[in-house]
């Protein structure tokens, strides 16, 4: 059984733009190996962090939405934890129905001039 699931990381601010997209693809590419399915990656670019991480004061933000077992989170944090270019990671699981939750609870964004 696959849940849903997001990881957020951070990775070194001194990465080049082309290191930066081959940590992408590595990462994808290790949960796809475990039959993930990605849902969604998110390139949040560079951001100061709110407190100083291995003497780094900002970080690239990635944040990757998929479904998957949950045996494979362990390969990827592993790999994650051991590279030089991730100063920080966090996997949650998100609950499905928080997401349609949420989505019911949005304000519906009707183009200006609709009635």
């Amino acid at each position: 059984m696959s849940n849903l699931y997001e990881t957020m990381y951070i990775l070194r601010p001194d990465l080049s733009d082309e290191a930066v997209d081959s940590a992408i693809v590595k990462y994808q590419d290790l949960l796809k190996e475990q039959e993930a399915e990605i849902l969604e990656t998110q390139h949040r670019g560079k951001r100061r962090l709110a407190y100083e991480i291995d003497r780094h004061r900002e970080g690239v933000y990635i944040q990757m939405n998929y479904r998957a077992p949950g045996s494979a989170i362990a390969p990827m944090e592993r790999a994650m934890r051991l590279s030089e270019e991730v100063i920080r990671y966090l996997t949650l699981v998100v609950d499905e129905a928080d997401i349609a939750e949420a989505v019911e609870e949005a304000p519906s964004q009707a183009p200006p001039g609709a009635a």
